[in-house]
């Protein structure tokens, strides 16, 4: 009993920051530890991409 209003806090905190549109991302990022800067895109047929994807489990030495 009392997960109710819980969720409905919840859930009424996140349409609010859904909708409103802003936000301060840079907070955001700073939170999530990214990078400001883009991840660097590979195309399908880059082999150095597909080698990245070959090794994804293995340690970096």
């Amino acid at each position: 009993m009392g997960r109710g209003r819980a969720k409905a806090k919840q859930v009424k905190v996140a349409r609010a920051l859904k909708y409103s549109g802003g936000g301060d991302l840079e907070s955001l990022r700073r939170e999530l530890g990214v990078d400001a800067a883009p991840a660097v895109r590979t195309e399908p047929g880059d082999p150095v991409g597909e080698a990245d994807l070959d090794h994804e489990g293995e340690p970096s030495v």
